[in-house]
């Protein structure tokens, strides 16, 4: 039987999701904890791939096991005992059964990303947001040019080189930044959220886009230049990739 498991981790220990031969990954670190609960090996798949240093407050993965007694109670106590095994960086909300047909990657029809900057020097949130080096940055000019992203479907200039992808066509449904009002409720850090939504991502897809975005704002970039770094399909084109800390996956969509 297929089970889908949401949680919710802190990326800044891991080197993303994804197993890698010699450093610590989630995907890793809740496989382990599985195989030693069920007393097997379990492998899990995930949503995503976010990469090193990258959050989610919600992931979603699934995983194969037969068993036994009520399915309501198994379900209840897996997630009672992974939460007890698991770090404190790593939280498991909710452990369920679907259909075999479900597939956590295959399945989902939109994923949701956030990535924070604030503007003024604030100890605070260096931690999940990157304070941008540069003054006078133009959101409005930086929302256009983001509408500008969603006319595409090929982001291969937002693309890492080298991946095992079979496309790199994406469609993009909602992408803007907007002012965050949080604990700072006069927003004195200047801090604001790009948050953009597609039916999938490439990898490093969200933070070369941000930081093409960002000279956009710093007048480095017009928004028809974005249309022409677009169509050129060369990620040498497109801006920086921003530091990984301040991204988070936040919601996938079934």
């Amino acid at each position: 039987m297929r089970y889908f498991i949401t949680l919710s981790y802190d990326g800044t220990a891991y080197h993303g999701w994804q197993i890698q031969p010699n450093a610590p990954s989630v995907e890793e670190t809740i496989e382990k904890a599985l195989s030693i609960i069920l007393r097997r090996d379990v492998d899990i798949v995930g949503a995503g791939r976010t990469d090193a240093a990258v959050s989610a407050s919600m992931m979603v993965a699934h995983f194969d096991f037969d068993a036994a007694g009520d399915c309501n109670e198994w379900c209840s106590q897996l997630r009672y005992r992974l939460n007890r095994m698991l770090p404190s960086d790593i939280a498991v909300h909710k452990v369920e059964p679907v259909g075999d047909d479900m597939h956590a990657r295959f399945s989902a029809k939109s994923r949701t990303y956030r990535y924070f900057i604030h503007l003024h020097k604030n100890p605070f949130l260096n931690h999940y947001s990157w304070r941008v080096p540069y003054t006078g940055l133009d959101f409005d000019r930086m929302n256009e040019a983001a509408r500008v992203i969603m006319e595409y479907r090929d982001f291969t200039s937002f693309s890492k080189t080298n991946t095992d992808t079979k496309t790199n066509e994406c469609t993009i449904t909602g992408a803007e930044w907007r002012p965050v009002q949080g604990t700072l409720s006069d927003n004195s850090a200047g801090q604001w959220v790009f948050e953009i939504t597609a039916n999938r991502f490439l990898r490093n897809m969200v933070r070369a886009i941000v930081g093409t975005l960002l000279d956009v704002g710093r007048g480095r970039l017009t928004v028809d230049d974005v249309r022409r770094i677009i169509e050129k399909k060369d990620r040498c084109s497109a801006g920086e990739s921003v530091p990984g800390n301040a991204l988070f996956l936040v919601n996938i969509e079934y």
